[in-house]
């Protein structure tokens, strides 16, 4: 009897150790995906603050919580299933699906630098000062979807960095970054939007300490926002434009990915030591920006051309 209960106990700290195992193991993938899908995750948290300007503050945090809601929904309800078909039956897929949400990073960020430019905005901008429950309703729906297509682009990049798991590890490591990123993403969205208010919270209080923070606070969040506008655009760019080379790689056309690893090597090479890899990332990086920029300029001409051809053909 105590033989049996001592190889049962065996037993069981085996199963306990491979399961922390398999735990770590997905851990350490979903933290690999969640890093490969950094950009994008930047530009998503740049996006969703603009879709409650314009609001009470009483409503921005409830808008949030229904965006963060239907970007869950569109992780794991369609995202989900449809990525994990494509890669248990049709992997080959995965980097024509990838080529195809760099081109629309890289027509974003390119689309935004030409609005900074001209002044031009978008749609939803122009509406920000309405109010009302179906403004409200246009605008998060308006949210969700542009969250789908993010949503996708994240959970694409995060499948790619672990194809060669096993499908049960690939759909735990999927759940793991669609939870956590929405969290992060719309937790962070959150904070960003509610900082004035704390502010103001802070500037009406006795300390002399707390009034100076928070009118810098207050005063200080527009330039943060600038700041996250232009690194969300950057990220867009350069996730799109690496995306962009290595994927077209993938597909059987290796020029653009060999001539990106040469000049990171390149760069890698001038200094010897921990700054050369500093150095190669970022050369990587700019090169991976520029074409971002460059094949989004093309994408951004050719949209802006085409209605312009439409409305002549209709005036004659």
């Amino acid at each position: 009897m105590a033989g049996g209960l001592v190889a049962l106990l065996d037993d069981v700290a085996a199963l306990t150790k491979a399961a922390a195992a398999s735990i770590d193991d997905i851990g350490a993938a979903a933290g690999k995906a969640g890093v490969k899908a950094a950009g994008v995750v930047v530009d998503d948290t740049a996006v969703t603050p603009r879709y409650v300007h314009g609001f009470t503050p009483d409503r921005e945090l409830p808008i949030i919580r229904k965006i963060a809601t239907g970007s869950i929904r569109n992780k794991l309800l369609i995202i989900l299933p449809v990525a994990m078909l494509l890669s248990q039956f049709l992997p080959q897929a995965l980097p024509y699906l990838l080529i195809a949400g760099g081109l629309y990073l890289c027509y974003e960020g390119a689309e935004k630098v030409y609005e900074a430019l001209t002044g031009g905005h978008h749609d939803e901008d122009a509406t920000a000062g309405q109010s009302g429950p179906e403004f409200e309703k246009s605008m998060v729906s308006g949210a969700i979807r542009t969250d789908l297509i993010l949503s996708a682009e994240i959970m694409v990049i995060s499948l790619a960095s672990v194809e060669d798991e096993p499908f049960l590890t690939r759909l735990l490591v999927l759940v793991v970054v669609a939870i956590l990123i929405t969290a992060l993403v719309y937790g962070a969205v959150a904070l960003i939007v509610k900082m004035d208010d704390v502010g103001l919270s802070l500037a009406r209080r006795r300390s002399s300490f707390s009034r100076r923070f928070g009118r810098g606070l207050v005063a200080a969040m527009p330039k943060v926002m600038t700041v996250l506008t232009v690194v969300g655009i950057a990220a867009m760019l350069w996730v799109g434009g690496h995306i962009l080379l290595v994927n077209v790689g993938e597909a059987g056309f290796h020029w653009p990915a060999d001539r990106l690893h040469d000049l990171e090597h390149w760069f890698g090479d001038l200094v010897h030591g921990g700054f050369g890899g500093v150095l190669s990332w970022t050369a990587g990086t700019v090169a991976s920006a520029l074409v971002g920029l460059v094949v989004g300029a093309i994408i951004v001409l050719i949209a802006h051309l085409i209605p312009k051809r439409k409305k002549r053909g209709s005036a004659h």
